[in-house]
This record gives structure tokens, sequence and C-alpha cells, in this order.
């Protein structure tokens, strides 16, 4: 199964991937987004770094370029030998922030990411939902995206929530209010009803 977890930043989805993958068991594996290869590695660093000024359309397409690196050589070959993939971020990502945030369009967004991806979508997609100003508040990180401040997070919270609507059958909202293990008691119980079915 391939899982995602969206959020604005500082929303705890970070957390919560550790926290399910931890419950998925060893053969679980996990990646965020950018990142998982050493070519996107690399450009998650340009991505987070407020002082390299960027282009939108650039942004756009470094999140593709480590996006396309990352699915052909891990989460392809993961998913083709059984294992569970669970993501820090995928597509939904790119379509909230620089789709809808960054006024670049969501159909442009998306067929970007088709291409970057080869169709690849989740299974199951949980959407860790909390208020923008609450989870800025909360953010760890200084990164290029959080220093855009409230307005910005909250055109992100706003997207998000379209695409939920958009697509109940793969996004399901959790309340990220409450405690770390809370939170991921209503994660745990998502993922078990979607396993069971």
């Amino acid at each position: 199964m391939f899982i995602t977890l969206e959020g604005v930043d500082g929303s705890g989805k970070t957390t919560q991937t550790a926290l399910l993958c931890d419950a998925l068991g060893p053969l679980t594996v996990r990646i965020r987004e950018p990142g998982g290869t050493p070519a996107a590695e690399g450009i998650r660093k340009i991505l987070a770094d407020p002082g390299t000024p960027l282009d939108p359309v650039a942004e756009l397409l470094l999140f593709c370029a480590a996006r396309a690196d990352l699915v052909s050589r891990v989460i392809r070959p993961a998913l083709g030998s059984g294992q569970n993939v669970v993501c820090d971020r995928f597509v939904d990502s790119t379509i909230a922030y620089q789709g809808v945030a960054r006024d670049l369009g969501i159909v442009r967004v998306r067929d970007l990411n088709d291409a970057a991806t080869s169709g690849l979508a989740p299974d199951l997609t949980l959407l860790i939902d909390v208020d923008p100003e609450q989870g800025l508040g909360r953010a760890m990180s200084d990164d290029r995206f959080e220093a855009e401040g409230l307005i910005f997070q909250q055109k992100v919270a706003a997207a998000y929530d379209d695409i939920a609507r958009r697509e109940p059958e793969r996004v399901v909202v959790i309340d990220g209010t409450g405690t770390p293990e809370e939170v991921h008691g209503r994660v745990m119980a998502a993922v078990n009803q979607r396993l069971a079915a």
C-alpha cells in the first residue's frame, strides 16, 4: 500500500509518518518529499533555503524533478516488491503550495506531476488538519515556505480542503489536535479501515 501524509507546515505530519511506519513494521519504506535519493536530497536543500531566490515555475519544476527520481528509484521498486510505502508529502503538496498558493494553476501542476510520476497515485492520503496559525506556531524550522507567513499557509490549507472534498475515496481528513498519540490513534483507525477493505 502507498500511503501519503499531507498538511500545512507544523501540522505534525512528520511525527505521524514516523509513528505510522513504526506501527506498520520494519518492512515499511519511509520517505519524505522532496528527498529519498541523493539527487532529491540535493534539490531539497535548494528548495528549503529562503536565501536562494527561485522563480515559482523553477520551484515547481525542481519539485517535479525530485519526485520523478524518487518514484523511479524508490517508490515503484518498493511497491513492486510488496512493501508498504509511507511518504511525508507527495503530489497534493505541490498542488496546494505551487498550484494554488503560488498561483501557478492546478491543471498545470497536475499535468507536470503526472509526467513526473508516470501517473502514480497514493492508495490512501491522510490529511492532518490543523489551523494554519497553530501550525506555524509549532513549526520547527524557518524554511522557504514557513517564511511565507500565515496568509500563504491559509491558502495552502484551503487548497487541501478542496482536494479532500474532490477525492473523498482517497483522502481521509484526520483531526490534528491533541497529543501525538491521540492523533496517531486516529491515523491508525483510518489505515486499519482501509487495510480491512
